[in-house]
């Protein structure tokens, strides 16, 4: 008993959230741009993900700028999936910003300003700065604690080392918290930066890696800094344009960020800011990092947000737009007309369209097996078999929200492996679409507000 309770132990220090396109790792392109069957948790789709790759490719050598890219296709071809791994592809430091159109029409502030933020947020800054750093091996920490407590403030010194020089530093008060937050010992090399007095651990010496018997796997070996004490050195820093407008308009400056009171930025904030970063540019002290903004269920923008999007893709500072939808010829939001995708012509005219097909049955099947991979299920392969069949008949989301609950049903009949009935049971136990409209049509009589009964009520209140 006391061995299946160990089994079932389960480590908490890291809690992890299992989403919809956690498996997604990248495009899974090699390095001519080929799309791999499978690679980075990506199936199928190698024509879209092909063009995406192009698309990522001119964003990374910084060629495009201000284009707009739509991926078309009908619900659940992995439209997202493509945007996903598209933002996993270009890294940290490019930003990407993601949003849904709904969004738009939620928001306690102006369409157009939602937008405008948006737009801000998916355009990064890389503001370069030289600072002065003090930067040597720790040789001797001296801190000299008052007798009576109160009487006065701590003082202390501090002697630092490189391979060509060795100084002592006069220590204050402040200084001394600092380097006990840090846990600075002998032999530790340390960097000072002489503006902000912040203290960083590089690592330790060494010439004193033989001080302990056992050191902690964290513990990072670095040789005796060479050169002068004193070192400038240039440090980068990467914002966007939205978190620098934050920062300016609002009294409580960065802090804004945390709380999420952005609230409506004015146009002369803005205007300010781009002259600033336009001369930092000049000056060599700062670049533009033009990222992606991408719009899910695009159509649900109206015409005026359309207006807004073919005005914002001109100007000069525009990050890539990448939008996506699985409508066909609709109509467009906020007036009478239809148009494809319902985006009208002239914001069409400017898009690059991705389209993306069906899966195929042996495209589900992987998908399904990368899927119990990250979900953490063993399954059978009847059970794989019967999953992937239900996933042609019905769709691949149905099938995917299998996998978790046969699982469960599984753990329920105390079994290790997901088999054929567990699969079969939760079958019966929730609808797919198709089955519960079935079902609908049947009893539809029997539901509230159904067309069926009111046209039963008004035939008999005719007669």
């Amino acid at each position: 008993m006391a061995e299946l309770k160990l089994s079932e132990s389960r480590d908490l220090t890291r809690i992890e959230r299992i989403g919809t396109h956690s498996h997604i790792r990248g495009l899974g392109l090699d390095s001519a741009l080929e799309p791999r069957a499978v690679s980075e948790g990506m199936v199928g789709q190698t024509a879209a993900r092909k063009a995406a790759g192009v698309i990522l490719q001119m964003i990374k050598e910084g060629k495009i700028a201000g284009r707009a890219v739509l991926l078309a296709g009908q619900p659940g071809t992995g439209k997202t999936a493509i945007a996903m791994g598209m933002a996993k592809s270009l890294g940290l430091e490019t930003p990407f910003a993601m949003m849904a159109g709904s969004e738009l029409f939620s928001l306690e502030m102006s369409k157009t300003e939602a937008l405008m933020q948006a737009f801000r947020k998916a355009i990064g800054v890389r503001i370069k700065e030289e600072t002065e750093i003090i930067e040597g091996e720790v040789v001797e920490v001296q801190i000299d604690r008052p007798a009576v407590a109160g009487a006065a403030s701590k003082t202390g010194k501090l002697t630092l080392k490189t391979t060509e020089m060795e100084t002592v530093y006069d220590l204050g008060a402040k200084m001394i918290e600092a380097l006990g937050k840090e846990k600075v010992q002998s032999g530790d090399v340390i960097a000072i930066d002489k503006a902000s007095g912040k203290i960083t651990k590089l690592g330790r010496s060494f010439s004193r890696s033989r001080d302990y018997d056992a050191m902690g796997p964290q513990t990072k070996f670095l040789q005796c800094p060479d050169g002068e004490l004193q070192k400038r050195k240039e440090v980068v820093h990467c914002v966007t344009l939205h978190e620098i407008d934050v920062i300016n308009s609002r009294t409580q400056g960065f802090l804004a960020l945390f709380t999420g009171d952005t609230g409506e930025i004015r146009a002369e904030v803005r205007e300010q800011i781009d002259t600033k970063v336009a001369e930092w540019r000049e000056e060599g002290k700062a670049e533009i990092v033009p990222g992606v903004l991408f719009i899910d269920e695009v159509h649900m923008l109206d015409i005026e947000c359309f207006s807004f999007l073919n005005r914002a893709l001109e100007n000069d500072m525009a990050p890539i737009l990448v939008v996506a939808t699985n409508r066909g010829i609709t109509t467009i939001r906020g007036t009478n007309y239809k148009s494809p995708h319902g985006i009208p012509i002239d914001l069409l005219d400017r898009l690059l369209i991705i389209s993306t097909q069906p899966y195929t049955e042996d495209d589900i099947r992987q998908i399904l097996e990368i899927r119990c991979q990250e979900e953490e299920v063993d399954m059978s392969e009847e059970a794989k078999i019967l999953l992937t069949k239900i996933g042609v008949d019905t769709s691949l989301r149905y099938a995917i929200n299998l996998i978790t609950s046969s699982a469960l049903a599984c753990q329920k009949r105390k079994g290790k492996i997901v088999e054929m009935e567990d699969i079969n049971r939760v079958y019966h136990l929730f609808l797919d679409v198709k089955r519960s409209t079935q079902y609908l049509m049947e009893f539809q009589s029997l539901y509230m507000f159904s067309e069926d009964a009111e046209e039963e009520d008004t035939n008999a209140m005719q007669s």
